[in-house]
């Protein structure tokens, strides 16, 4: 089984800045793209960023300029530097990993964390 924590979320004014962090664990065999998203209330989830494994990524449009993805291979963290952040920015954001096991069947799936919230606010 393999499961994904992230941390860093909290309560931040308009225009300051938080760093999100993913620790993925377990029966890992590989690490394949990962990727944030958020969810805000009453809106569909959204990606926000996605890194390959050889650390090219794609930003959404809002946050370009203003967030910046980092991976870790060797320790299967990912991280999400949140600067300038807005209201609009206010959402839990999600950790997701494709993943490979290979226990007694070799298996290949997308797997996602808790969610931590985060909130831009006076």
């Amino acid at each position: 089984q393999v499961q994904l924590v992230e941390s860093g979320g909290g309560l931040v004014q308009p225009g300051g800045s938080l760093r999100l962090s993913c620790a993925a664990s377990g029966s890992i065999f590989s690490i394949y793209a990962m990727g944030w998203y958020r969810q805000a209330p009453g809106k569909q989830r959204e990606l926000v960023v996605s890194i390959s494994s050889g650390g090219s990524t794609n930003y959404a449009d809002s946050v370009k300029g203003r967030f910046t993805v980092s991976r870790d291979n060797a320790k299967n963290l990912v991280h999400l530097q949140m600067n300038s952040l807005k209201p609009e920015d206010t959402a839990v954001y999600y950790c997701n990993a494709d993943v490979e096991t290979r226990g007694s069947r070799w298996i290949r799936r997308v797997y996602w964390g808790q969610g931590t919230q985060v909130t831009v606010s006076l």
